[in-house]
C-alpha cells in the first residue's frame, strides 16, 4: 500500500510540477525563402507564425503592385485568431516614399537595415525596451515605401531580426516588382 500512496503522490507532484513551467520558445529561425501558403497573397504564413507564436492567424488585406504610377499599394494587417481580435502585425506599401526620412530616422538612432533591394534604403526599430515585443522597419525604393510593424511577438524571440528577416523575405516581391520599370510596348 505505501508503495502504490508513494507512487501516487511522485506522480501529483511531478504533475504539479510541470503544469505550471512555460511552454519553451520556438526560436526557429523564418524560412529565407518565400514560400506558400500565403496570406495576402504575399506574406509567408510560416513566418508569421513564428514571429508572432500564433497558429493560423486571421488576415486581412491584399496589394496593386501598379497602383500609383507602379509604386504599389495595399497592406495586410495579421491578428489573433480567437478572443479580441488582437492586432499583431501590419504590413503596409504605399507610394509616399522618402528617402530623407529615412535618413533622419536613422540619423535620430534608428539602426539601418541591410540592403535588400537594389536601391532601397531603410531601417528598424526595437520598441521602447529591449525586452519588449514590439518592432518596426521601413524600407523605400523610388516612391515606393514598405512598412512592417509588429506590435505582439513572442517573448524571448530576436524581434527585431523577425521584422527585418520578413522584410527580406517579402520587399524583393513587393518593392522590386512594384517599382521595376514597365516594358513599353
Amino acid at each position: 500500500m505505501r508503495t502504490v500512496t508513494a507512487f501516487g503522490v511522485a506522480l501529483i507532484l511531478a504533475a504539479g510540477c510541470t503544469g505550471n513551467q512555460k511552454t519553451p520558445v520556438d526560436r526557429t529561425p523564418l524560412p529565407t525563402v518565400a514560400a506558400p501558403p500565403y496570406i495576402c497573397d504575399h506574406i509567408p504564413l510560416r513566418a508569421v507564425e513564428l514571429m508572432t507564436g500564433v497558429s493560423q492567424p486571421i488576415a486581412l488585406g491584399d496589394f496593386n503592385l501598379s497602383f500609383g504610377d507602379g509604386a504599389g499599394v495595399g497592406g495586410c494587417a495579421v491578428y489573433q485568431p480567437t478572443g479580441e481580435q488582437k492586432k499583431l502585425l501590419d504590413i503596409d506599401l504605399n507610394p509616399a516614399g522618402g528617402e530623407n526620412w529615412v535618413k533622419a530616422q536613422i540619423k535620430a538612432g534608428d539602426k539601418p537595415l541591410p540592403e535588400i533591394v537594389p536601391g532601397g534604403i531603410g531601417f528598424y526599430t526595437q520598441g521602447g525596451r529591449p525586452e519588449k515585443t514590439q518592432a518596426g522597419a521601413v524600407l523605400v525604393r523610388g516612391k515606393a515605401q514598405l512598412f512592417i510593424g509588429m506590435s505582439k511577438g513572442v517573448e524571448g524571440r530576436d524581434n527585431a531580426a523577425d521584422v527585418i528577416a520578413l522584410m527580406k523575405l517579402v520587399a524583393p516581391k513587393l518593392i522590386t516588382e512594384a517599382t521595376a520599370p514597365k516594358k513599353k510596348d
